[in-house]
């Protein structure tokens, strides 16, 4: 099947494969040039994330200059939900399933929170499939595994026991405890998607599976023997991964790079300033020079350097559309389902992103350079 992107510049397809066990995985392929693989992380659906607040961003980014691979693990998503191995090797297999059945032969891997000890893992035993390595808010110690107090696993049944109890309930009371974790800069749009995310990527009784895994995880030894080029990137203030888990995994993976970014978020949001940061590195390590960015930009700039409409997310897209029809903000936000306050918030971002001061500008602004055409 294909899932096309409301803005009509990238496809998604999503195909099926059998990881070692039988175990049916979703994975999906969007974008053109080289392989990026995304390993999965604990909450994926392949679907719902495609036009998502939080993930929209990082996909058009991920899949800017290359061909994105990502999955859904098994438990979650689209991937087989009645599954009874949940162990390490598991999760393993099932990357080398996804790989396999991509046919690829040599790309680029990134793991991002709990794929990170997955990517470290397949990182370390195929060298040869691994062209480089990009490790961000990861780890290679589990929770369990860093800190073995009474008190920290007390805390840790607490949490399992929240996710058990919290996550097929209505009431996200529950799942905006994770939320917090993951994304404390969020708008209330955003721990809006992200609390429902939870409730429909898995079950709760996976979700506690996975995370007894994850909490148990020790891959010290393999990260010091990975061979290949590898970029580790951590926030400086993560609530879910503390900083000190990135600089020891960039200290045990030889000749690693270490980058700290200036966030309080485990998953970056597009509109906070470590945003650029992360692909100024991202890119660079990955061999995109400032030249070829530039020129990518130029796509959707004239020669003076007017905004890129493409920096705006899909919500500040549908709140400019609604400007451009001539809505005052009550009413966009009553279209939208948001808060007064909330399509303010947006506003603003829009006029910062385009670099105008008020509502006249922007349109006006949006108008020249065919914004209008995206009207439906």
């Amino acid at each position: 099947m294909q899932i096309k992107f409301d803005s009509g510049k990238m496809e998604q397809e999503i195909r099926f494969c059998a990881a070692p066990d039988k175990t049916r995985l979703a994975y999906a392929r969007i974008g053109q040039g080289p392989p990026l693989l995304k390993v999965a992380n604990w909450l994926s659906h392949l679907e719902y994330d495609s036009n998502s607040p939080v993930w929209r961003a990082w996909l058009e980014a991920w899949s800017r200059f290359h061909t994105l691979y990502r999955y859904d693990p098994r438990g979650c998503g689209l991937s087989d939900r009645e599954v009874s191995d949940f162990s390490f090797e598991a999760l393993v297999g099932d990357l080398e399933a996804v790989v396999d059945a991509a046919g690829l032969e040599r790309f680029d891997l990134f793991g991002m929170s709990q794929g990170s000890p997955i990517a470290i893992a397949y990182a370390a035993r195929h060298p040869e499939r691994v062209a480089r390595l990009i490790i961000d808010g990861g780890y290679v110690l589990g929770q369990l595994r860093r800190n073995p107090t009474p008190e920290r696993v007390t805390a840790s049944e607490v949490e399992l026991k929240l996710l058990e109890l919290g996550w097929a309930s209505e009431n996200p009371a529950y799942r905006q405890v994770f939320t917090t974790l993951l994304i404390p800069e969020g708008t209330p749009e955003q721990f809006a998607w992200f609390n429902e995310l939870q409730r429909v990527s898995t079950s709760g009784e996976n979700a506690v599976n996975l995370q007894r895994t994850f909490n148990q995880v020790d891959v010290r030894e393999l990260a010091a023997t990975i061979s290949v080029a590898t970029l580790v990137l951590q926030s400086k203030n993560d609530a879910a991964v503390p900083f000190e888990e990135g600089r020891l995994t960039a200290s045990l993976i030889p000749g690693a790079r270490f980058v700290s970014l200036d966030s309080k978020n485990h998953i970056l949001l597009a509109t906070e300033p470590a945003w650029p940061h992360f692909w100024e590195e991202f890119y660079g390590f990955l061999g995109i020079g400032r030249e070829r960015l530039d020129s990518s930009r130029a796509l959707t700039h004239d020669l003076a350097g007017d905004p890129v409409f493409t920096e705006l997310t899909e919500r500040e897209r549908e709140v400019l559309r609604l400007l451009m029809k001539g809505y005052q903000n009550v009413e966009i936000a009553q279209r939208l389902v948001l808060s007064p306050k909330t399509v303010r918030n947006y506003v603003s971002h829009i006029y910062a992103k385009l670099q105008v001061k008020n509502r006249t500008e922007a349109i006006r602004l949006a108008r020249e350079k065919g914004f209008a055409e995206d009207l439906s």
